[in-house]
C-alpha cells in the first residue's frame, strides 16, 4: 500500500521552508550525523534556489504579475521576506 501522506514542515514559524530546506530537515532526521559530509552540496544547493525563486519573482513581476503594483519590493526583499530564517 502506498503512503500518499503529505508531511508538513517542521519549522512552525511564518516563514515558508523551500524544498531545499525541507529535504535537508527530512534526512537530518533520518540519518543525523551521517548527513554532515553533505552539508556543503545543501549549502550550494539552497543559494541556486534562492537565486532561482528571486528570477522567478522578478520574471513575473516584468511579465504581467500585478500583485505588487504600488510596492517597492525587491526580489532580495520578497526572498527574505517569505523564507528567510535566519
Amino acid at each position: 500500500m502506498q503512503n500518499n501522506t503529505i508531511t508538513k514542515p517542521l519549522n512552525q514559524n511564518k516563514m515558508k521552508q523551500t524544498a531545499v530546506e525541507w529535504l535537508e530537515e527530512r534526512l537530518n532526521l533520518s540519518i543525523g550525523d551521517e548527513l554532515k559530509p553533505l552539508r556543503g552540496f545543501f549549502v550550494i544547493a539552497k543559494e541556486m534556489e534562492r537565486q532561482q525563486i528571486m528570477t522567478a519573482f522578478t520574471q513575473g513581476d516584468i511579465f504581467g504579475s500585478d500583485y505588487f503594483d504600488g510596492v517597492n519590493i525587491t526580489e532580495e526583499n520578497y526572498y527574505n521576506e517569505t523564507f528567510k530564517s535566519e
